[in-house]
């Protein structure tokens, strides 16, 4: 943990953070990916406009896996109210 260097779009960023370093890496190649399928669809596109395009996706990717936890938990909550009524 501490400084990594990391690439997006070309570009060298040294990241410092707590998280270890394989992590990091991971999160960045996971950014210049997201990036990148911008730049596929819209190849003229402007490095700014994709990078928030890119964010967008990325940031409706966790709403939605958010919404799934929020339901899959509210789901075994309610199995769990009906599983104590059964022995009560």
């Amino acid at each position: 943990m501490g400084n990594v260097e990391v690439t997006i779009l070309g570009q060298q960023y040294k990241i410092k953070g707590d998280a270890p370093d394989e992590y990091i890496i991971e999160l960045a190649q996971y950014v210049d990916k997201k990036i990148r399928e911008i730049y596929e669809k819209s190849p003229n596109i402007a490095p700014l406009k994709a990078s928030i395009l890119a964010s967008l996706n990325i940031a409706d990717e966790l709403f939605k896996y958010r919404k799934e936890q929020e339901e899959l938990t509210r789901d075994i909550e309610r199995k769990t109210e009906t599983l104590v009524r059964l022995f009560e």
